[in-house]
């Protein structure tokens, strides 16, 4: 039986649950299974930090899969310090990079989810880690900036 709560906080969220047969379409998901394994492991305090970093970051609505949602909740495992004293960076964060990209690249990947927390992770990393400042003059993303 799915806790209660998961379908009480998607809809304080703005998420929609929909049947397991329909495909989701922005702010939809059919992955009740996974966030209700993330809510019962985790507790209702980490499972609301993942919908809000999956529901209110403009960069995260269009395929919220089970593999988005472990990912999340993996990342707001391993980087605990930034999402408690720097919420508002790291929902900025995760709304700048391009989420639905990366979830494409990793479904071709034989670890979808470790895969994605990898790609994730390394531009949290950028963001917030000691060269955090410092530009790489070969990156894709310096001239998007200029």
């Amino acid at each position: 039986m799915i806790d209660p709560r998961v379908s009480a906080l998607c809809e304080e969220y703005g998420l929609k649950i929909v049947d397991g047969r329909s495909y989701p379409g922005i702010r939809e998901t059919r992955a009740v299974f996974t966030m209700d394994k993330i809510l019962r492991a985790k507790g209702e305090g980490h499972f609301r930090m993942v919908l809000s970093t999956v529901a209110e970051t403009e960069n995260n609505q269009g395929y919220i899969d089970k593999y988005l949602l472990h990912a999340v909740s993996d990342l707001v495992d391993a980087f605990r310090g930034i999402v408690e004293h720097q919420t508002t960076e790291w929902l900025e964060c995760f709304d700048a990079a391009p989420v639905a990209e990366l979830q494409v690249v990793a479904k071709s990947l034989p670890h979808q989810r470790f895969a994605l927390v990898g790609m994730i992770a390394e531009r949290i990393v950028r963001r917030f880690g000691p060269n955090a400042g410092q530009g790489d003059l070969f990156d894709d993303r310096r001239r998007a900036a200029a």
